[in-house]
């Protein structure tokens, strides 16, 4: 009887193991890069850097859990944080009829007009009525937001009406060209973002031109592919160079314009990429900013890649530079 009993036990423990849906992922990268500023007044800088990322994902049925953490290495001033494994996404999703939630905190996503940014206390209801996409979206009981979204065609558009403002997305495909058309709008005076996309694909090369446009009280801080604002030091209206830092070579004050180029092609195993970003100053002093990429996968699981940038600023010539940076990176 006994027996009987211990195998009971050990058959249920191996069947809640068995029914738990319980994934792990991740990514890693390390970097090296090298910083040669024009400027004798400018230490140039050797600096090796981590970033890592775990995500768990628990998921019983239409309800699931997300808890994402991070390690990174960070400047001087944000030095206490290095080696600390943070928590940042932590919600739950599930279903109520034809009804999703989606409860907790979570990254708002990357956009080519504003950084990142995360809150706790989100809470976020989505459905479809008679094809149209509906979202009510509310952080901690204050602000909210309702959206709808739709596809005709080639052709797919969204709407959101915030507490101070609307955004809306225009997106489509036309003959083998893709375009976008995005505003963040603002109830403030002059205060309006913009964003202009096309991209299409010629003789194995991928080009891809951007605009983003800021009325004269808004400020660009987009941190994707078109401005890459995501240094540690960064803030959206610190101005030009300050001579310690690279980082704030974009001047990005309010009312600036960004705009990109980008091709891109697979080279003997390798993909190449080439960018040249330009932000149009305000007071007089443009930055161009010139980036080649290679990417090559390594047999070893790991990927391999290769920046070399290039940055010269019209009105702060004190924070030109060039760098190198060499990045070896996995997921798993």
């Amino acid at each position: 009887m006994k027996k009987q009993i211990i195998a009971a036990a050990v058959a249920a423990s191996v069947s809640a193991v068995a029914l738990a849906d319980v994934a792990i992922t991740g990514q890693m990268k390390v970097n090296y890069t090298h910083t040669d500023y024009d400027s004798s007044a400018v230490n140039d800088s050797d600096v090796f850097k981590r970033e890592g990322d775990i995500y768990v994902k628990g998921q019983s049925g239409d309800t699931g859990v997300v808890m994402n953490f991070s390690v990174a290495d960070h400047t001087t001033a944000d030095s206490t944080k290095n080696g600390t494994l943070t928590v940042e996404d932590t919600y739950m999703t599930t279903k109520v009829g034809d009804v999703s939630l989606k409860v907790g905190q979570w990254d708002n996503g990357n956009n080519e007009m504003r950084a990142s940014s995360r809150a706790a206390g989100k809470f976020e209801a989505s459905t479809t009525v008679a094809g149209i996409g509906v979202k009510y979206e509310n952080v901690n009981g204050g602000d909210d937001a309702v959206s709808l979204s739709a596809s005709m065609g080639p052709v797919a558009a969204s709407f959101k009406q915030k507490n101070a403002g609307e955004d809306y997305t225009i997106t489509g495909n036309f003959q083998g060209v893709d375009a976008k058309y995005a505003v963040i709008g603002s109830d403030s005076a002059n205060s309006d973002k913009s964003y202009t996309e096309v991209k299409t694909t010629v003789a194995g090369v991928s080009v891809k031109y951007g605009k983003a446009e800021a009325d004269s009280s808004a400020c660009l801080n987009g941190d994707t592919w078109l401005g890459d604002y995501e240094d540690d030091n960064y803030l959206c209206g610190h101005g030009v160079g300050d001579g310690t830092s690279k980082s704030y070579v974009w001047a990005n004050m309010n009312g600036q314009d960004i705009t990109g180029y980008e091709l891109a092609t697979d080279l003997a195993g390798n993909k190449v990429t080439y960018r040249n970003v330009t932000v149009d100053g305000v007071t007089g002093g443009d930055t161009s900013h010139n980036k080649v990429i290679v990417t090559r996968p390594l047999a070893s699981g790991a990927t391999f890649e290769l920046t070399y940038t290039d940055v010269q600023d019209d009105a702060e010539t004190i924070t030109d530079y060039n760098s190198l940076d060499l990045e070896l990176a996995v997921k798993f």
